[in-house]
């Protein structure tokens, strides 16, 4: 069985949880690691035997590894990616995809040109509330989609603050400073990943930020961005409409931070702020779906060492990052070597993250979330910030079509590996 050699650039806390479940796929042959920190990429290495490091980008892309895997800051997602594509490498990029619509075109054409494999490494396609809206959808159970509600509720003060300090340098406010809307794919996946359409046109307004701490406002990041919470209203293409809420300041801090409501011609689902999970019907019937997609918790072996680079908390690990499986996720499908690790994380996802982009990568086939998928959810942000700048003027999104007749999907084809 093939085996590929894949290199992380960037060794921060999402890379950390993630090693752990590369080293234990059976499609692994090896791991390489890119920091430009030298007592971070020292410290990484050492903790997870890892025996080739870089010091950047360039070095890594010149190496003999299949696969980078982009860990690094947001707004290098985009050149970091097609870098690594140019190189002839195999891509698995954190979101967002890109910080710009040129960078999005970009990535599309080089995917299209090199017949590389292209995957966004977007969690909420895996949570469970969207597995069983997908496949409910997907069997009419919803009828027509109406309308959906997508939600990324997380104030600054839950780890962010700590996230850009550790990845942003002498320079964190002004990169902590992102447009919301920048990091959209959270939200625009939720509904998008259900429904298979894309967003057509934006209506969006910012609130401004009204904090003393230097991050939000005129002149004081890289994209001189005011909105520390954005809503936009959204046209679809199937003729349904949508609501985005990326929200930075916001008094809420129960339950999931990432939301979803979608409502149908014959059903509704709707994900409460109790973490409540209700299925309505237009005939009056209601079921809750609590025990399908509730997560179990992930417990931490007593006496394991904690993992580098995630301090996000006095524990050493941000919440998101400890949660198992729900009943709805199809584990079945997973190599017994990922099912029986205690690396997990963001609702039961990254094992998915993990799993479909390596059979990807080997097998030639498209990810569920590849490029042009990538581009689809996060060009409306993109385009939502550009709409809150101007006062909600109503702007069309534009579309990157999808991939040719040459490619096939994984999900189609799902190769099991033992």
């Amino acid at each position: 069985m093939k085996k590929i050699k894949v290199g992380f650039l960037g060794g921060g806390s999402f890379a950390s949880v993630l090693i752990p479940s590369f080293q234990a796929h059976p499609l692994v042959e090896d791991i390489y690691l890119a920091e430009v920190l030298p007592e971070r990429r020292k410290l990484v290495a050492e903790h997870f035997g890892i025996r080739h490091t870089f010091s950047g980008v360039e070095d890594l892309c010149a190496s003999d590894c299949d696969a980078v895997l982009v860990f690094t800051q947001r707004h290098m997602h985009g050149p970091h990616a097609l870098a690594a594509l140019e190189a002839g490498k195999h891509v698995y990029c954190a979101v967002p995809a890109a910080s710009s619509v040129d960078e999005l075109h970009a990535l599309c054409r080089k995917v299209q040109e090199t017949g590389l494999i292209y995957m966004m490494g977007e969690t909420s396609y895996y949570y469970p509330a969207q597995i069983l809206c997908r496949d409910r959808f997907r069997k009419g159970d919803f009828g027509h989609f109406v309308y959906g509600e997508g939600e990324y509720l997380h104030d600054m003060s839950h780890g962010f603050y700590e996230a850009f300090k550790n990845s942003g340098g002498d320079q964190w406010r002004r990169v902590a400073g992102v447009p919301p809307m920048f990091y959209p794919t959270h939200s625009t996946s939720m509904i998008l990943g259900v429904t298979g359409a894309r967003m057509t046109q934006v209506s969006c307004l910012g609130f401004r930020d009204r904090e003393d701490d230097e991050v939000f406002g005129e002149g004081r990041n890289f994209w001189d961005n005011p909105f520390s919470n954005q809503t936009a209203l959204f046209r679809t293409s199937d003729g349904g409409m949508a609501r985005v809420n990326e929200f930075r300041r916001v008094g809420m801090g129960a339950g999931n931070s990432v939301r979803l409501s979608l409502f149908g011609t014959r059903a509704t689902f709707e994900q409460q702020a109790d973490d409540h999970h209700v299925w309505t019907t237009h005939d009056h019937q209601r079921e809750c779906l609590d025990d399908w997609i509730e997560c179990a918790d992930l417990r931490i072996p007593e006496g394991r060492q904690i993992d580098p680079a995630i301090a996000l908390d006095q524990q050493g690990f941000q919440a998101d990052f400890r949660s198992a499986y729900a009943k709805v996720h199809p584990i079945d499908r997973l190599p017994a070597a990922l099912r029986a690790s205690d690396h997990n994380g963001h609702y039961g996802s990254h094992h998915f993250l993990v799993d479909d982009f390596l059979k990807a990568a080997v097998f030639g086939l498209l990810p569920p979330v590849h490029v042009w998928e990538a581009a689809k959810y996060t060009a409306p942000g993109l385009i939502a910030h550009q709409s809150s700048l101007q006062e909600g003027t109503r702007l069309e999104i534009p579309d990157f079509g999808g991939p040719g007749p040459n490619w096939e999907m994984l999900e189609a084809h799902m190769p099991h590996v033992a």
